[in-house]
């Protein structure tokens, strides 16, 4: 019987510390201080939803055991969770929490759709106009968002080097932002098709 209750606890605690460092690294002061992303509500709310993207893109890889998408979707569960704590802390009404809930989720999956595409096609380009739009705001590739995409490529090699055990025990680590060097070229912002 206590067997029972210790592996309940366990996955929770776990789902609970893979969530832990995906917002702690979403938070890391260098994406707001030298990436260009937003110090906001909204540039947090995308860096959370990236870091969420990139994990469980590495839980659904091939070749992973269904607990890991059950692992994955756990914590996408506690993030909306978070998300529904945060708005109701922010003083989002009951009343209009469903309606939020639902514009975030489907900003979730437009970003993760979006992402996903540009990971697939393996064009860092690709990847730095999505990142541009959906993470920066901008209609046009910053320098900063060429070395964001530099980072989500450093990410995902990371995660794919990381085990199934690992990832299990919620040993995740994600790379410095900080040691990812920016694009070499003009400071100006380049046009997107």
């Amino acid at each position: 019987m206590i067997l029972a209750v210790f592996r309940r606890r366990q996955p929770e605690a776990t789902i609970r510390a893979l969530y832990g460092t995906i917002v702690a690294q979403a938070r890391h002061p260098s994406f707001y201080l030298s990436y260009g992303v937003p110090d906001s509500t909204t540039g947090r709310f995308e860096m959370i939803v990236l870091h969420q993207t990139l994990l469980l893109r590495r839980l659904r890889q091939a070749g992973m055991p269904d607990h890991m998408g059950l692992m994955g979707q756990a914590v996408f569960d506690l993030f909306c969770r978070d998300m529904d704590h945060n708005l109701r802390e922010m003083g989002v009404g009951d009343m209009a929490v469903p309606k939020e809930m639902r514009r975030m989720g489907e900003a979730f999956y437009g970003r993760a759709a979006a992402y996903d595409h540009a990971l697939d096609t393996g064009d860092e380009r690709a990847l730095a106009i999505v990142l541009a739009r959906n993470v920066l705001g901008e209609a046009s590739v910053p320098d900063e968002a060429r070395r964001l995409a530099r980072y989500v490529w450093e990410a995902m090699r990371r995660l794919a080097a990381t085990s199934e055990a690992s990832l299990a025990q919620a040993m995740l680590a994600f790379p410095d932002p900080d040691t990812i060097a920016a694009p070499v070229g003009s400071k100006s912002k380049e046009a997107t098709p």
